[in-house]
């Protein structure tokens, strides 16, 4: 079975946990060791997000005297495509003795007059108090929203349209190779409608939609979203909060989850399983082989026919 693999950048780094490298190794090897049963029997194609990591080097590249400007947003989620694949190549080289492993730094295109831009949703960086983060907004020109435990920056995050390089993901797939790539949703960039061009832009996209997209154009079998929740929750946080254990598209969306959380990884999967008939889950990170098993997580499957 193809499986596209998408991970929350939680799951590398969680919440309230030092952004240190050593911090990001352990959480790595834990990823290691929740994929390589999975990879022993199927063909894995592994997605991760970047949402502290980038925050954390724009949080320096503001800051560096020696810089007349700081980095854009795109060049800085390269930077975190090669340090974050990096760490999961070599881990999952140990893990996986005699498997072809590689990590391709992709970009994704986008439209330069999507909505998004003017709407930032997208959480990146550390969870600050709310004075802290007003403070930080003024002097760096950021936008803040509300994160479940503080604010944090928001930035914008245009839809996919496609992974540009998907073909090459594609025959490395077929060479028997576990491919890491589109980390953090790819190098956002925009095609110049004349000349096709490339040029990136200041964004970050989703990473859950970025492998929807993927999986869809690869002819994946499933797709797995992984983050540190067991399952979907219907009224998250709230004393009618239940676990939903198996759901369509339509009901899912019924649920009208968090933009700036589950709502993403629902519609992804929602996506996913209308687009190509597959299936998808949702589920926790030390949980993967149990839910592609359907053991655990939230299995998100065709809706029935209408009778």
């Amino acid at each position: 079975m193809r499986i596209v693999i998408a991970l929350g950048g939680n799951a590398l780094l969680h919440r309230d946990e030092h952004p240190d490298a050593a911090v990001q190794q352990c959480n790595i090897d834990r990823v290691a060791n929740a994929l390589a049963p999975l990879a022993h029997d199927h063909e894995l194609v592994l997605t991760h997000g970047n949402g502290p990591q980038i925050g954390l080097l724009a949080a320096e590249s503001e800051a560096d005297p020696a810089l007349s400007g700081p980095y854009p947003l795109h060049l800085l989620g390269a930077q975190t495509q090669g340090m974050i694949g990096s760490l999961l190549a070599c881990t999952l080289h140990d893990a996986l003795p005699g498997r072809r492993i590689v990590t391709l730094v992709t970009h994704t295109r986008v439209r330069g007059g999507d909505a998004a831009f003017a709407r930032p949703t997208k959480f990146v960086g550390q969870v600050y108090p709310r004075e802290v983060a007003g403070v930080l907004a003024r002097a760096h020109g950021w936008h803040i929203a509300r994160d479940t435990t503080g604010w944090r920056r928001v930035v914008p995050s245009p839809a996919p349209e496609r992974v540009l390089e998907t073909d090459t993901v594609h025959e490395l797939l077929n060479s028997g190779t576990l491919v890491i790539c589109a980390g953090g949703g790819g190098v956002p960039v925009i095609a110049d409608s004349d000349t096709g061009a490339l040029t990136g832009v200041e964004a970050v996209v989703d990473k859950d939609l970025t492998a929807a997209l993927l999986a869809e154009d690869l002819k994946a079998d499933f797709l797995l979203i992984l983050t540190d929740v067991p399952c979907v929750y219907d009224h998250y946080t709230t004393v009618d909060q239940q676990p939903v254990l198996d759901a369509s598209p339509a009901e899912l969306r019924r649920m009208r989850l968090p933009d700036g959380s589950m709502g993403p990884k629902a519609e992804a999967a929602a996506s996913f399983v209308e687009r190509t008939g597959g299936l998808a889950a949702i589920g926790a990170l030390d949980a993967a082989y149990e839910i592609v098993h359907g053991r655990s997580g939230t299995l998100v499957r065709p809706g029935l026919p209408m009778a």
